[in-house]
């Protein structure tokens, strides 16, 4: 699949934008005593084999910019070996991936960066998956490897709540983020199949249903391409540490 470099250079323009207007803003934060600046680790991410980290500033009253960066390095999924007792297939699936997320902040309580708070944010995401695709021919299991990547875009707004639970220490209670956009990547697999394979396998394809987007594929005799685009949702929410400075 081939990288959608307008979008994906879009994100990274705002993203830099959030951090130049930080920039323009110093003057207007010296009198935040406590420092202007907040970096944070997201902890139930540690769990899923994902570091997630995000930058905030301050820039103007109870308003705030960030940048978050999600990196998951591609391996087998965390407890996997729960999916292998329920499916070797989902068992054997890899994943990794890199996200970029720009946001803007607006704090509801006393002051920037405490008490509840609203962030509409965009996101950038990159997956790479792989996964042995099974399916029956001639009354036997066969198995085609997949792999590729998808590229995801999305808007979404975050609802959340951030404390001083300690001196210049902070968590961030990101509750409920829904963000919606589109999608696009590709599954390729090299196999020789005769033409009952071929058919039989285009006939398991068949059955996959997906809650966005859409899924398309090709069958040959060398192997397979499954394609999907079309809309791509999904819900952001984590428990993270931060450091005032």
């Amino acid at each position: 699949m081939n990288l959608n470099l307008k979008k994906l250079g879009l994100t990274f323009v705002i993203g830099l934008g959030c951090l130049q207007v930080c920039l323009a803003q110093t003057n207007e934060n010296s009198a935040v005593a406590d420092g202007a600046n907040l970096i944070k680790l997201n902890l139930p991410s540690l769990a899923l084999k994902t570091l997630n980290v995000q930058y905030e500033r301050a820039i103007y009253g109870k308003t705030s910019v960030g940048l978050g960066i999600r990196v998951m390095p591609k391996g087998s999924l965390p407890f996997s070996s729960l999916f292998n007792d329920i499916d070797d297939q989902l068992g054997s699936l890899e994943l990794g991936n890199v996200a970029i997320t720009p946001e803007i902040k607006f704090y509801l309580g006393k002051g920037v960066f405490k008490g509840f708070y609203i962030a509409p944010y965009l996101r950038y995401a990159n997956y790479n998956a792989s996964i042995n695709y099974e399916f029956t021919s001639n009354n036997k299991t066969e198995i085609i490897p997949l792999s590729g990547k998808l590229n995801t875009y999305t808007a979404g707004v975050l609802f959340g709540a951030q404390w001083e639970i300690a001196n210049k220490l902070y968590l961030d209670w990101s509750i409920f983020g829904p963000q919606y956009g589109i999608s696009q990547g590709s599954l390729i697999g090299k196999k020789t199949l005769d033409t009952q394979e071929q058919k039989d396998l285009r006939d398991e394809l068949d059955g996959i249903d997906l809650p966005v987007g859409k899924v398309t594929y090709t069958v040959d005799g060398n192997g397979a391409s499954v394609n999907l685009k079309g809309p791509w949702a999904g819900i952001r929410a984590n428990i993270g540490i931060g450091y005032r400075f």
